[in-house]
């Protein structure tokens, strides 16, 4: 089928016309011919089947019926009368009801004649009933020409109100597929066809709109899903070897005195298996001649640091500086202090550069950078200021990446003639299918199991009627020397009434606990009030802290063992995970408490439930996956990544899979799709990559 008839406007398809094309280009998106085909169906009704009156079921679907009417009557009700009809079939009776029309229903209607019905059964009173049916003589259904298989088109209210009713979206894409004579140029290679033995472009997008049976239809939706998902890996796998070839990075080729001493002498605990894989991939990375650009995610707790720590001790041994920026202050002074422990044993040069550092120090440390005085620089935004010139930037290491815009990245890469290599950390598990599509052009490394010696904090869910209970745990556990975290939601709509319930809260455990210190921390405070109240609670002069999710990531206490988090219902999964994570990171037990109200909606109950059930970061995500979707996953100015027409990532996993894979044998063999074979891919993922309809992906 040519191009260029897919690319007519839309006004210009019989029955559309220039009001109702505008209509369908603000409401849906459809443009011309080829968005028209493409926009599918969302569900189908079937009407390949017959139920059986004894076999329907209390579930409200739409269903197909062969009976006859036996009796007829109205029925007074409150407001004006209802016709009844008694319809039945060899196995059962049911009813026909309908609340209006009854006088041209009464003179149509046949009584003893075979009748094909359809429509949503109710069940009530002990019995079955359809209101208001679509119905047709037995004799008539057998010779009218259909499509057994119904498709229901998603609308707006605006459209509905337009009169641009399914039926109509029907004839619509049924005039468009006609004037295409039901012929598309086929957009996969025949290899990949015949190997997974798909059906052709043509039969799938016929038996996408109008399919025979059960059967085609699920044989056209693999093959369009995999074709979406398919040329998506394409794209990013595609981008990420042309990175490789064409921005080349220092080559670390040796592994000298700074890494073996540390890993040798200094070392505080053994590696877990993990990690050892991970520096490892890390490892080969560095000496592959071109740009590292690597994830490294891990749960709360697994050791990213070290496996941070020894990435840069290959830069220092290959002669050059690394850096580590994160997102906050707090956070920054915390990988500090951590870094310069584990260092301390050694004369490697870290230095700290933060929004609060003072001018005199600012001076010191832009200088000794120049001259390569300092081997390592831990710091906030503030490292991105044009001001900060490093002498060899060798390695840059970015943690909790989602926090940064990819501008803000791409000041790091800037700050060399050739770029640094990169290492990104997220201690935010992303679930291996989102992982594929938002960061498919980054090679990933999972550290998937916690150091030895680690409990698993232990989760409960409590309701508020149980707080006195709650309030004795606490006091128990003050009393053997821990701390505690209680947390209030914050959620930007109500920030008045989040306030006071914060302010409620304090109070009620000031009182409650007189004679503990307590700190609070929020997000209307200023920062230097909150550092102020942070470092009170890690240098165990508060015992109680009480705040909102602004704690959420990265502070270290290892004596606070216990985590109460109020209105946990109000909570996203992800958010209970990342707060539970605050726990747990000293050697005795820790408790995470979540607190709700009796009211829980089924998403909460399975939230709550997950989060009591399992410490597994992984787990965690890909069931808030399957509870938010991809688009709401990632946050708001990351879901148009997800735009798929057919495919879902979350359903589809088994065919991303397959399509990545495909796409990633494919590039190996031909990695510029040279091969004639692949012609056919080129010339599809040409004209996806003109269109942009292959959805520029992040990073």
């Amino acid at each position: 089928m040519s191009g260029n008839l897919l690319q007519t406007p839309i006004e210009y398809l019989k029955g559309v016309g220039p009001a109702r094309a505008e209509l369908l280009k603000k409401e849906l998106g459809i443009f011309t011919y080829r968005d028209l085909i493409n926009f599918f169906p969302n569900r189908y009704i079937d009407k390949t089947r017959f139920y059986k009156i004894a076999e329907l079921q209390r579930n409200s679907s739409d269903v197909q019926v062969v009976g006859k009417i036996v009796h007829l009557k109205t029925v007074e009700q409150k407001r004006g009368k209802r016709l009844v009809a008694d319809f039945i079939d060899d196995t059962g009776r049911m009813e026909l009801v309908w609340f209006r029309g009854h006088k041209w229903i009464r003179e149509n209607l046949k009584l003893n004649t075979p009748y094909v019905i359809f429509g949503k059964t109710n069940w009530f009173n002990g019995m079955f009933s359809m209101p208001h049916p679509e119905m047709e003589l037995a004799s008539d259904y057998k010779n009218n020409l259909r499509t057994a298989m119904q498709p229901v088109y998603s609308s707006t209210e605006l459209l509905a109100k337009k009169g641009v009713t399914n039926r109509v979206m029907m004839k619509f894409i049924q005039e468009a597929l006609k004037q295409t004579g039901f012929r598309f140029s086929e957009s996969l290679s025949d290899e990949l066809i015949s190997d997974l033995k798909l059906i052709s472009k043509s039969e799938a997008l016929f038996n996408i709109h109008f399919p025979k049976n059960q059967e085609l239809l699920a044989k056209a939706q693999f093959r369009l899903k995999f074709e979406e998902l398919f040329y998506i890996q394409l794209q990013l796998l595609r981008r990420n070897l042309l990175h490789k070839r064409k921005i080349k990075g220092f080559n670390f080729d040796k592994v000298g005195s700074n890494f073996n001493d540390f890993y040798q002498q200094h070392l505080p605990f053994d590696l877990t298996d993990a990690q050892k894989r991970v520096i490892k991939e890390i490892r080969s990375d560095l000496g592959s001649g071109a740009q590292m650009n690597r994830l490294l995610q891990g749960d709360v707790g697994s050791g990213k640091t070290i496996v941070a720590l020894m990435s840069m001790f290959m830069a220092l041994d290959n002669g050059f500086q690394a850096c580590l920026m994160a997102p906050t202050e707090i956070l920054s002074v915390q990988h500090y202090n951590g870094l310069v422990e584990l260092c301390k044993e050694l004369n490697t040069s870290i230095y700290l550069l933060t929004g609060s550092t003072k001018t005199s120090k600012r001076k010191e440390i832009h200088e000794k950078l120049e001259n390569g005085e300092i081997d390592i620089l831990i710091g906030t935004h503030a490292l991105i200021e044009d001001k900060v010139k490093f002498k060899n930037l060798g390695l840059a290491i970015v943690d909790e990446q989602h926090r940064f815009g990819v501008a803000q990245r791409a000041k790091l890469w800037k700050k060399n003639i050739v770029p640094p290599h990169v290492l990104v950390m997220t201690a935010t598990p992303i679930p291996r299918t989102l992982a594929m599509s938002v960061y498919g052009d980054l090679d990933i490394s999972v550290i998937d199991e916690l150091p030895p010696g680690r409990k698993p904090v232990k989760t409960v869910h409590r309701y508020d009627s149980n707080r006195l209970k709650v309030f004795r745990f606490i006091r128990e556990e003050i009393e053997k020397g821990r701390q505690v975290y209680i947390v209030y939601p914050l959620i930007q709509e109500s920030e008045k009434m989040d306030y006071k319930d914060l302010m409620d809260g304090y109070e009620s455990i000031a009182r409650e606990f007189p004679d503990f210190q307590l700190s609070i921390v929020h997000g209307q405070m200023k920062p230097a009030d909150k550092d102020y109240e942070m470092e009170r609670f890690v240098k165990g002069e508060t015992q109680i802290m009480v705040a909102t999710t602004v704690i959420e990531v990265g502070v270290n206490v290892p004596n606070a063992s216990v985590m109460i988090i109020e209105s946990a219902e109000r909570f996203g999964l992800s958010q209970l995970h990342q707060l539970r994570g605050r726990v747990g990171r000293g050697a005795d037990q820790s408790y995470c408490i979540l607190m709700t109200s009796h009211k829980l909606s089924e998403d909460s109950k399975t939230r709550i439930s997950t989060m009591t059930a399992t410490t597994d970061g992984f787990e965690i995500a890909e069931v808030d996956l399957k509870l938010r979707g991809p688009g709401d996953l990632m946050g708001t100015q990351q879901s148009g990544v997800l735009n798929l027409k057919i495919a879902d990532v979350v359903k589809d996993n088994d065919i991303l899979k397959a399509a990545r894979a495909y796409a990633s044998a494919l590039l190996k063999e031909d990695p510029d799709l040279s091969l004639e074979k692949n012609a056919v891919i080129k010339n599809s993922y040409s004209r996806l990559m003109k269109n942009k309809t292959i959805w520029n992906y992040i990073s």
